[in-house]
């Protein structure tokens, strides 16, 4: 259950924040309307750079973001992240999936890495690790 605020004589759920960040417009939308519908309130991103930028990034409790993208790598992006002082739990996504990118993205901080194209229970799952749990939403593939 998630907490609940006071304001104004009305109770208020506060939404858990997560960070999308993912060049594919279509995947980025996809991943965003699963994520809000299952309860996040979803910053999302077509670049690292940006993301890097808005002040709210290290305050996210989640952070989900792509391996390959034009002006950065989803681990390089994660370290500025953890040396800012953040300590969400982070899940990689990658079309390029190796031992070697598995290696580093473990010592980086991920929690999960997760392969293209991956099913929507596999990001609930990931996003579960270390924190509330997730219901699986309605039609998950």
């Amino acid at each position: 259950m998630l907490p609940m605020i006071s304001s104004d004589q009305h109770l208020v759920s506060k939404r858990p924040c997560l960070l999308l960040v993912e060049d594919d417009d279509g995947v980025r939308r996809s991943l965003q309307l699963l994520l809000q519908g299952l309860g996040f309130d979803v910053r999302s991103f077509a670049s690292a750079r940006p993301a890097l930028l808005d002040f709210a990034s290290t305050e996210a409790e989640y952070l989900v973001i792509d391996y390959m993208l034009a002006d950065f790598d989803g681990i390089a992006f994660l370290r500025q992240l953890r040396d800012r002082g953040w300590q969400g739990i982070a899940v990689l996504i990658t079309a390029f999936s190796s031992s070697g990118v598995r290696e580093v993205a473990r010592e980086a901080g991920f929690a999960e890495i997760l392969d293209k194209p991956f099913r929507d229970n596999a990001l609930v799952a990931a996003l579960s690790i270390g924190g509330p749990a997730l219901a699986a939403p309605r039609g998950s593939r």
